[in-house]
């Protein structure tokens, strides 16, 4: 039971006792005063009639006539006159018992009056004894209607009271209602500070849990502070601040064989000439500022562009991931422009003779050793053209890209012709024992024999043309109707562009409650970028759809790990690590510290870790051992 309501019980239990000790006090008060004037008015009427009947002759007719007038003229239970031997000589008695309150109120509080009596005379003798008793009938009445007036006048003091307590609690248990909401998003895994009550005893509590949620962000913060030194330290080359060779390979490979972006894109190679040389003609200091110009204009070339990663492969050499261009020769002159315009008219007087580049288209699944060979081959062409130049190559088996009106007729016509389908792989416990659950992965449907078109061929032109909110809630439909017939859990994604639309936020919570009963098994994740491009949105989303009994995640994590402290008061269930993280995690040390710790803050408040892009089983061990509740990738069944 609620403390409100417990107040509330309080309260009512207070004043019913007050009113009953007050109305009990008020009803015999009432009762004793009515019988003392009945006592009164029968000892008064009893010597009135007594005079009265003394001053008459005493013959039998007349005494009668008298106390007969008597009798109908006033209100009378009896009135008697006896004589000194006791034999009666007169009597009078109402036959109608009249009683004014209902019966059982008469008899719960009974009016006891004692009868007036006086001494009739005659002459010097005495001639009887009158005893009469007055009708209690009034003064039950007036004691009936005096305490239903007073339980009225309760009833009404009840009601305002009432209202007035309403708004006074609503007033005074606010700052308690802040508590309550703190103590729940704690327990939410969303750590919130309030602002303290002038209660003292409220105070007291919202202090100490303000205290708490400080030390937790505190704690979070600087552990993910030295994490994300440690990932810079492992991943990040010391000179450009730009991927190490190991750590781009690892998301060129992810490019070349995973679904989070298209099936083709462009490998782009810088090379500047020998690295040894510059040392030599610049010196170590003017050499390394060189190439820290180079690597932040590569940096800075990927901002906007989904997927674009640059690394340092070599000593003066480096690659960039281009993912969204879509052609090599488009890729090539954005980094060679800026190159050109940023960096060269820096250094010409130094470097006439800067760089040399070269853009090759690739393919999904292709071989990254054949691309990387292919990209030095087109370098070496490069070269031979002369210097601060470019070339590029296409692919020549890529298919023409299709217009922007036929990818809205194509993608349309999928969601409402029921081309769209989800294929599903499995996420495995941390020992491989077990599922998790099961991630949903979006195909699309493209021809009558069933061909199917991976998410990242055609998601990019579907949030191109504002499609990505009917795309995202047909596939929730399709993960609604797979787990009413079906057991287990099941993972979908969202996209980046969905999460702000309010609109698809409606629908979407709509949609979930009329399905409660698959929510809980319903889990939600959305890439890491999109994550952060949208915060406030997706911290609105997450709090909805967690409202409603589903799971959320974030997948791809890790990319940017120094904006992490947001995600503290998100409340996360889980978080999919970046596959570049964990392929050839056996051989790399560094990156096991990484994941270690990040395991442990995870695990510090509430969150599953899961791991992405696993190829080998035999490194299950090694993950489990780092902290890793679960893992999926290649290499899982």
């Amino acid at each position: 039971m609620s403390l409100i309501k417990q107040l509330w019980i309080a309260i009512a239990l207070v004043m019913t006792i007050a009113f009953g000790g007050s109305m009990i006090v008020s009803v015999l008060s009432a009762r004793h005063y009515l019988e003392q004037q009945l006592q009164v008015k029968n000892i008064d009427n009893a010597t009135a009639l007594a005079l009265s009947l003394t001053q008459l002759p005493k013959d039998e007719v007349t005494v009668e006539l008298q106390v007969a007038a008597q009798f109908d003229a006033g209100h009378y239970r009896f009135i008697r006159i006896t004589s000194p031997t006791g034999k009666t000589l007169v009597e009078r008695v109402a036959t109608e018992a009249l009683l004014g309150a209902p019966a059982w109120f008469v008899k719960l509080i009974p009016i006891h009056t004692t009868p007036g009596q006086a001494l009739v005379q005659d002459n010097w003798i005495q001639y009887g004894t009158l005893t009469l008793a007055s009708q209690e009938i009034y003064a039950y009445k007036s004691l009936w209607d005096g305490t239903i007036e007073l339980l009225m006048w309760f009833v009404i003091g009840a009601a305002v009271t009432g209202v007035a307590g309403t708004l006074l609690m609503r007033i005074i248990t606010r700052p308690l209602g802040e508590v309550v909401g703190q103590a729940q998003a704690i327990a939410e895994r969303r750590f919130l500070t309030i602002a303290e009550p002038r209660t003292p005893e409220l105070r007291s509590v919202a202090h100490a849990m303000n205290e708490m949620v400080g030390r937790l962000k505190t704690m979070f913060n600087e552990e993910a502070a030295r994490l994300e030194t440690l990932r810079q330290k492992v991943n990040r080359d010391a000179v450009t601040g730009l991927s190490t060779r190991e750590y781009f390979l690892s998301h060129l490979r992810e490019a070349l064989q995973g679904d989070q972006f298209g099936s083709s894109g462009t490998l782009v190679m810088v090379r500047l000439p020998d690295l040894n040389e510059l040392n030599t003609r610049l010196g170590r200091q003017l050499a390394d500022a060189l190439l820290k110009d180079i690597g932040t204009e590569l940096y800075n070339a990927g901002s906007g562009h989904i997927g674009q990663r640059a690394g340092r492969v070599k000593g003066a050499e480096f690659a960039i991931v281009c993912p969204t261009f879509a052609s090599a020769a488009e890729a090539a002159r954005d980094i060679h422009d800026r190159l050109m315009q940023n960096v060269l008219p820096k250094w010409s007087d130094k470097v006439p003779e800067l760089f040399q580049l070269s853009a090759v288209r690739y393919r999904r699944d292709q071989n990254m050793g054949e691309l990387l060979s292919r990209s030095d081959e087109t370098l070496a062409r490069a070269a031979a053209i002369g210097p601060n130049s470019w070339q590029a190559v296409e692919d020549d088996n890529a298919k023409a890209a299709l217009p922007a009106e036929q990818w809205r007729t194509l993608l349309t016509e999928a969601v409402s012709g029921g081309h769209l389908a989800l294929s599903f792989f499995p996420v495995m416990s941390g020992d491989g024992a077990s599922a998790l659950h099961r991630e949903g992965v979006l195909r699309l449907q493209v021809d009558s024999q069933g061909t199917l078109m991976s998410a990242g061929d055609f998601m990019p032109m579907a949030a191109q043309l504002n499609l990505t909110a009917p795309i995202d809630l047909g596939v929730v439909k399709l993960a609604i109707e797979h787990l009413r017939t079906s057991t287990g859990d099941i993972a979908v994604n969202l996209s980046a562009e969905t999460i702000s639309d309010s609109h698809f936020r409606h629908e979407l919570t709509q949609l979930l409650k009329t399905y409660p009963e698959v929510c809980k098994r319903l889990l939600f994740e959305v890439p890491e970028y999109g994550v952060f491009r949208q915060f406030d949105a997706f911290r609105e989303l997450a709090r909805e759809l967690k409202q409603l009994g589903c799971r959320v995640g974030v997948e791809y994590f890790g990319q940017r790990f120094a904006d992490s402290d947001k995600l503290a008061d998100l409340g996360l269930d889980y978080i999919k690590v970046h596959p570049s993280y964990v392929r050839g995690i056996a051989t790399n040390e560094g990156n096991q510290e990484f994941l270690r710790g990040l395991c442990k803050v995870a695990h510090a408040i509430g969150i599953t870790v899961v791991a992405l892009g696993v190829e080998n089983k035999s490194d299950l061990p090694l993950l489990a051992s780092l902290g890793f509740d679960g893992a999926t990738g290649p290499g899982i069944k």
